[in-house]
């Protein structure tokens, strides 16, 4: 009996996906709006780190995060020239061996998302830091509802187009649960509007993001459905201009390796100063009316 993980994603249909995007030289502006955020992140820390690790981010992005460490060790796959080619699913590194670790775009895709954090909180050192971006919330929001419902018209019933997303709470958890300290986890939302979903797809297939589910179709789209797709697209989520809106939620999970010398929450009770002396206003016992 298999106890492990649920099998969602197919890793090896998204290493395909993955190695095709290499060689499209395509328009990868999502990886770059995520690494931005990440740098910035780093930047702020004011502290240069000693070795980091990455983890799958695309090579045209990682320059962005190269500063921020004097050396680098980089996993991937072969096509993209790593230091070590390797699976975020199973990360073959010491305890405490990296002062950073980072991610772009990468995460979403792991069917053990709460093992890789366990994973990840394995390797950094302790007072070393964890920032990655990763699709979340109502990622594609826009593309799931039509397709279900071109789906619906046309075959009767749907089948699963696009993968399901974290939302920033539950993503925020997993963080607190795999033993970082200090967990972090927000979102920012990209509307993005196209002129047709052809090139919503291009965009799609130049990071290599196409549908990897395991429970996918493993046949083509047919005509009629590409037609009805563009129909219910065009019906529910185009503006004015006939541009069709594409909502990309791009969570930033930040977190720490515990260190005495970080701060920690203050144990109830051992406060020094009261609330109501601070705010100059009478205490109310709970349960009692005010006096007027």
């Amino acid at each position: 009996m298999n106890n492990g993980p649920p099998r969602i994603f197919d890793r090896g249909a998204y290493r395909a996906r993955r190695a095709r995007a290499a060689h499209l030289d395509g328009d990868i502006f999502l990886a770059q709006e995520a690494a931005g955020p990440i740098a910035e992140r780093l930047s702020a820390i004011n502290r240069r780190f000693g070795r980091g690790l990455d983890l799958h981010s695309r090579a045209r992005v990682f320059p962005a995060l190269q500063p921020f460490a004097e050396s680098w060790v980089r996993t991937g796959f072969a096509w993209d020239e790593p230091s070590v080619i390797a699976d975020d699913e199973g990360l073959p590194f010491a305890e405490a061996s990296f002062d950073v670790v980072t991610s772009v775009l990468s995460l979403h895709a792991v069917n053990d998302l709460p093992g890789t954090l366990v994973q990840i909180r394995r390797v950094l050192k302790p007072d070393g830091v964890f920032i990655a971006a990763l699709f979340g919330g109502e990622t594609l929001r826009e593309l799931r509802l039509a397709c279900a419902a071109a789906e619906a018209q046309v075959q009767g019933g749907a089948s699963p187009r696009v993968a399901p997303f974290g939302d920033v709470r539950e993503l925020g958890g997993l963080l607190s649960r795999a033993g970082f300290a200090l967990p972090v986890a927000d979102v920012e939302r990209l509307v993005v509007r196209y002129r047709d979903l052809a090139r919503l797809f291009s965009d799609l297939r130049a990071l290599g993001e196409t549908n990897v589910l395991a429970a996918r179709r493993a046949n083509f789209i047919s005509r009629r459905m590409v037609e009805a797709l563009g129909s219910e697209y065009a019906a529910r989520f185009a503006d004015a201009d006939g541009k069709l809106a594409a909502s990309f939620d791009i969570v930033f999970l930040t977190g720490w390796a515990p260190h005495e010398s970080q701060q920690t929450p203050l144990r109830p009770g051992s406060a020094r100063a009261r609330l109501a002396d601070a705010l100059g206003t009478k205490e109310q016992p709970a349960g009692e009316k005010p006096t007027p």
